[in-house]
């Protein structure tokens, strides 16, 4: 008969690591359930849930409304629900930028940075506060048009409404999931299953992805459940299983790769071992471009194996793309001074979403650029909301190779700063959406930054006269290939004549939702004359836009992929007919409220021309 000492080991070993399992658990803060279990006893609900919607919108990294205005703007999302539970096209909702991926096929696309984690696929957000702080036990999400866009629910220890700065900012994902197609448009309510966390909050984010989408995803409200209390688990729920298992190991993986990021990236001992194994045999170079397909946690971990992998680790050629937006909830002043040794030679940086809530301050950015600057290429700051003048200035003295800069969403940075980006006269893209640049500060970028070929100056309302600075685009910036102009209020015929003929390499504009140009002026027609080498052309929301304009596009502008003409009422299927047997590049259509195209037209397009998006929105 076998012995059954090695099946009792195993089982020794199982027993053990459930209970060093529970007992990690109860350092975090899980006694209460511990105990349950020890105990044998089911504990009772003793809370009342509190039921709330969202209080106020706190943060926000894109919308496609005006910021002076409600219509479709992130805003909207604050108190009970405007439109649910109908489904379609409402202004009353609140609605992202951008969705698909039509966005990734125009000429003012921008490479992705390798090492992104695939856990990380997300392209916006929405912060929101709440009345009460609540230990969570339910979110509702109402989607009122192309649900399915959400793909993370965030949890922070920080309190908006308190009046002491918190110690630690702390966040904790509540649910997760990849992007996902959702059959139809029609509304729904979107309630996850969210994981419970062991400290109360009043502050909740969303992060979306809209990729998969056929058109922008709109939300109404949020619904916050939750108790007073800490929730005590039951004796069922509490059981341990294998999945509870893997998905704790998985959860700790990353909590060593990213709350430990400080500590791992300051590793100074190794443990001794005689040998490095085959990677002694293997060249340096092939070594490297091993390790060039890890995350930044795999590396820091890696670099405690052994000191061969550990001088691999640490290479600076390891880390001239870094990403550090995958990360945002984590990196702080202690993560930049751990990684400057490091990023020496660095030239493409995303610090994206990072340093809110004075997690990086001005000091610990300013010096991690005076060490790691001198090299950098491309600099993404979106939603940095701890830059200032001081930031900008450093930028500007330490970065003298910079040629793209993102400053999307940076909305507290104040009007006088941007002076200083005039001083980096290699840049070739610049992207300030939604920022407070004024007039006398744009005029003196466009003046000394002669290079740039991509420009974003969607939703910056200070700027009073547009068609001066059309003007100053035209006769400085001979090389701008794609300009957004989303939502600038005062630019007339006079300003796109200006543009249209000192800038002919352009190849997409941006002009939606612009109300001050009207066709009768000849402005479009002139502009697809002066023009033919545009693939995207957006004049959203323009009603002027007619089939004389339409029949001149198709004339001239034949690489043509991407047109939205939305709400226009002058453009017919005849027109349309003819742009679509013109452009053989056309992919996007976009006609949604277009009075003479019915669904009939648009059927009868999309069966002769299967290759093109046609988009018909809607409302019920």
């Amino acid at each position: 008969m076998p012995p059954v000492f090695p099946m009792l080991t195993v089982l020794s070993m199982f027993y053990y690591m459930c209970l060093r399992r529970r007992a990690r658990t109860a350092t975090r803060g899980e006694m209460n359930s511990r105990r349950a279990i020890e105990s044998n006893t089911r504990a009772l609900p003793i809370n009342v849930e509190i039921v709330q919607y969202a209080k106020e919108v706190l943060d926000f990294s894109s919308h496609y409304g005006s910021e002076n205005s409600m219509s479709y703007t992130m805003w909207n999302l604050a108190g009970i629900p405007n439109v649910y539970p109908s489904s379609g096209d409402f202004t009353q909702t609140a609605v992202f930028r951008t969705y698909g991926t039509w966005w990734d096929h125009c000429p003012s696309a921008r490479l992705p940075f390798k090492r992104t984690p695939p856990t990380f696929c997300s392209q916006d957000y929405v912060e929101l506060a709440f009345e009460e702080p609540v230990y969570p036990t339910a979110v509702h999400i109402l989607e009122t048009y192309h649900p399915g866009a959400v793909v993370r629910i965030l949890a922070c220890s920080a309190n908006p409404y308190s009046q002491n700065p918190p110690a630690e900012v702390r966040w904790e994902v509540l649910w997760s999931e990849a992007p996902t197609k959702v059959n139809g448009p029609q509304a729904r309510q979107f309630t996850p299953c969210i994981k419970q966390i062991n400290f109360p909050t009043n502050l909740i984010r969303l992060e979306v992805n809209s990729s998969l989408l056929d058109y922008y995803t709109e939300l109404d409200a949020v619904v916050l459940h939750g108790v007073k209390e800490r929730p005590v688990l039951s004796l069922k729920a509490s059981m341990i299983d294998m999945n509870d298992i893997d998905e704790d190991e998985d959860e700790e993986k990353y909590d060593c790769g990213m709350d430990t990021l400080n500590k791992q990236f300051n590793i100074v001992t190794l443990r001794e071992w005689p040998t490095n194994g085959y990677f002694d045999k293997l060249p340096y170079e092939l070594i490297q471009l091993i390790l060039s397909h890890l995350t930044v946690p795999d590396l820091c971990r890696l670099a405690q194996t052994c000191k061969l992998l550990y001088q691999h680790c640490c290479d600076p050629l390891q880390y001239i793309h870094l990403s550090l937006q995958p990360y945002w909830a984590r990196i702080n002043d202690t993560s930049l001074e751990y990684l400057q040794s490091r990023c020496t030679l660095i030239q493409w940086l995303n610090l994206s979403w990072t340093g809110n809530r004075g997690t990086i301050s001005v000091s610990g950015f300013s010096r991690f650029l005076k060490v790691c600057g001198s090299e950098l290429v491309r600099l993404e700051l979106s939603c940095g909301h701890f830059l200032n003048e001081t930031c900008l200035e450093v930028i500007t003295e330490m970065c003298p190779n910079l040629q793209e800069l993102n400053l999307s969403s940076c909305d507290k940075i104040p009007p006088q700063a941007f002076n200083h980006i005039a001083k980096v006269g290699s840049l070739k893209r610049l992207i300030l959406y939604r920022t407070k640049v004024e007039q006398t500060a744009l005029l003196s970028i466009l003046n000394f930054c002669s290079e740039l070929q991509h420009l974003s100056l969607g939703s910056c309302v200070m700027i009073e006269d547009y068609d001066l600075i059309a003007s100053m685009m035209g006769a400085k910036c001979k090389k701008l290939r794609s300009l957004d102009l989303w939502r600038c209020k005062n630019i007339t015929e006079s300003g796109i004549a200006e543009l249209a003929s000192g800038c002919q390499l352009l190849e997409e504009l941006d002009l939606g939702w612009c109300p001050t140009l009207q066709s009768s002026t000849g402005c479009f027609a002139n502009l697809a004359r002066k023009l033919p080498n545009l693939q995207k052309l957006f004049l959203t929301a323009n009603r002027s836009v007619c089939d004389t304009d339409i029949e001149e596009l198709a004339t001239n502008c034949t690489r043509l992929r991407q047109l939205d003409i939305l709400g226009t009422r002058m453009v017919s299927p005849a027109s349309l007919r003819k742009l679509l047997e013109s452009c053989k590049d056309l992919s996007l259509l976009d006609v949604s409220f277009c009075s003479q195209i019915d669904n009939r037209v648009v059927l009868e397009l999309n069966a002769n021309f299967p290759n093109v998006f046609i988009k018909k929105s809607f409302t019920q």
